[in-house]
């Protein structure tokens, strides 16, 4: 995907550094689509329903349940640091009133009231920065070109894209000004040019209403940060900044009929893969039409918080981890560099083993424990500068359930062997 960002200056650097160090955060897939349980927006668009059928899950749209505190309750426990909610997806259809008066779920679904303000209030008085996801797409606008895959309204109408931008730029402008969120995920941008959605305007019109805002790289070029989908990237991103969005099954918005729901276990696996590589992980939950989050989600968040509680310092402003070959796992530095974090996800058959360790070790610590370990070191000879290799026996009963983690303090920031 392609993006770009400025990190390198100073007030760059102090605008994302709440991103950087957060490392978890919560993506939410709410909108009409949740009524009959279909893909969101790509229903329609890839013609698996037709677009009226789509448009009537306004109808059912209650949100009778939506209980914001409650959400921003069970994301705190998580252990997640952020959360960002579609304020409105490819179907055009927001979350709050817009200045257009265009769909929205106040004036035309059964829930009648905007989501947002009471999101946005939830979220800060328990301590997370509030994203909000608007996608450049809007299916539902008829100056917008794309209609479904097959079918497009206009080639070539300069007119009506001006028109269509203009109102597109207004929508944003009004979120970014009334509800002022510390991030905007921007989706769909493919579809045009950074010329065409006049990205550069959009990202200066932000940042002149909101100096603090950061943007994803979903801008064509004018993002801060990089978005791998889906796939665990196996190498790290090329980007300074970055975060993997996953679904905790197949699909992102509510789908009952998808229960290949990953498990705790995999989740923690995950976000210990992007932690490994000094990136964040937002992991996505679809509540239903009628606000309620169902139980195989909610389990699965309640259990990774488990884990993001007992090792918080090994999570969270943690920095990417050792080259590959030190260690056969991922792991995590501190920010200075001064502890090494171990990630283990399986009981090791005999001692950890680390190599191309030329630091002195003052301590290791099983996190989340107090406990500490031994450790010996073979093949150090006193004629050699190669360091030895590092071996840590590891008592099954420490080992926790899911990853269990070691801190090793050295002396000194950390030297290796290469």
């Amino acid at each position: 995907i392609a993006f770009c960002t400025t990190a390198g200056a100073t007030g760059e650097d102090s605008r994302l550094a709440w991103f950087r160090d957060a490392k978890l955060g919560i993506f939410i897939h709410w909108g009409i689509y949740a009524v009959d349980g279909v893909d969101e927006s790509w229903a329609f668009y890839n013609g698996k329903v037709p677009y009226s059928e789509y448009m009537d899950q306004l109808e059912g749209f209650t949100g009778e349940h939506y209980d914001p505190f409650a959400w921003a309750s069970l994301i705190k426990r998580s252990g997640a640091r952020y959360a960002v909610l579609t304020a409105k997806h490819h179907d055009g259809v927001s979350l709050w009133r817009t200045p257009d008066k265009h769909f929205n779920v106040v004036d035309h679904t059964p829930f009648g009231k905007e989501a947002l303000t009471a999101y946005c209030q939830a979220l800060r008085r328990v301590g997370l920065k509030v994203g909000l996801y608007s996608s450049l797409i809007d299916g539902s606008h008829h100056d917008y070109p794309h209609f479904t895959r097959e079918e497009k309204r206009y080639e070539d109408d300069p007119a009506r894209w001006n028109r269509f931008r203009d109102f597109m730029h207004r929508q944003i402008a009004d979120l970014n000004q009334r509800f002022r969120p510390d991030l905007v995920w921007f989706d769909g941008d493919w579809e045009f040019s950074a010329e065409q959605w006049d990205a550069p305007g959009i990202r200066a019109q932000l940042l002149a209403t909101n100096p603090d805002v950061i943007i994803n790289s979903r801008l064509q070029g004018y993002g801060d940060y990089g978005t791998p989908e889906q796939g665990v990237p196996i190498t790290r991103p090329e980007t300074e900044y970055w975060e993997l969005c996953l679904t905790m099954n197949d699909n992102w918005g509510f789908q009952p009929q998808d229960t290949n729901y990953k498990s705790v276990n995999q989740v923690i696996r995950i976000l210990v893969e992007c932690l490994n590589m000094g990136g964040n992980l937002l992991l996505d939950i679809g509540p239903q039409a009628d606000g309620t989050i169902c139980p195989e989600q909610v389990a699965i968040l309640e259990g990774l918080g488990r884990w993001t509680a007992k090792h918080a310092e090994a999570i969270y402003g943690t920095r990417q981890g050792i080259p590959a070959g030190h260690f056969h796992g991922p792991s995590a530095l501190s920010p200075d560099g001064t502890t090494l974090y171990l990630f283990l996800d399986h009981v090791p058959t005999g001692p950890v083993m680390l190599k191309g360790l030329k630091n002195a070790i003052k301590s290791i610590e099983v996190v989340g424990t107090n406990q500490r370990l031994d450790w010996d070191i073979k093949m150090k000879l006193s004629w050699s500068d190669k360091p030895g290799i590092v071996y840590i026996p590891l008592p099954r009963g420490l080992c926790d359930p899911e990853v269990t983690v070691l801190a090793l303090e050295l002396e000194g920031p950390i030297d290796l062997f290469r």
